[in-house]
């Protein structure tokens, strides 16, 4: 899964919003506490905003918030929202794919990381990003990501 900086940028200024659930946040104040391009933000806000994940509000104390309580709101939704489907090959459903010969059993293995990303990002809320209480889920792959770099460093990349 490549997470597009669209991505990355939605889910941070989702979690600066969960983060202030009292009051409104202007747009400048998120780009600002979030170093995201202010033009930027405005067009993820406002595939956020047709997604129905936030409102925003005018006024002097207007500003952007969460549509419905951030414990509600899973990283998937904010992903689906801005990106489309969490997981997809060539754009084609996943039920039903079959390959060739020695190809067989790769869609068994599509299927097994479309199942690992849901399970991640559908477990996780806003709330849970928020407060930084990350599901044992995640905490449990993050132990393994932090086991796997020790035992196996990456390699230098070439430019």
């Amino acid at each position: 899964m490549r997470i597009s900086a669209r991505t990355d940028y939605a889910v941070r200024a989702m979690a600066e919003l969960a983060g202030s659930p009292d009051r409104p946040l202007k747009s400048e104040d998120i780009a600002t506490r979030q170093d995201i391009p202010l033009r930027f933000l405005f067009v993820v806000l406002s595939e956020l905003r047709r997604a129905g994940l936030v409102r925003s509000l005018r006024g002097p104390d207007g500003g952007y918030e969460l549509s419905r309580p951030s414990e509600e709101i899973t990283l998937a939704d904010v992903i689906r929202a801005v990106d489309g489907p969490l997981a997809s090959v060539r754009d084609l459903r996943l039920t039903g794919l079959e390959y060739p010969g020695a190809a067989a059993a790769l869609p068994d293995v599509w299927r097994a990381v479309r199942t690992s990303l849901r399970q991640v990002l559908e477990g996780t809320t806003l709330a849970d990003l928020a407060a930084g209480t990350l599901p044992r889920l995640v905490a449990e792959r993050v132990q393994e990501y932090n086991d796997n770099v020790r035992a196996y460093p990456p390699f230098p990349t070439r430019r």
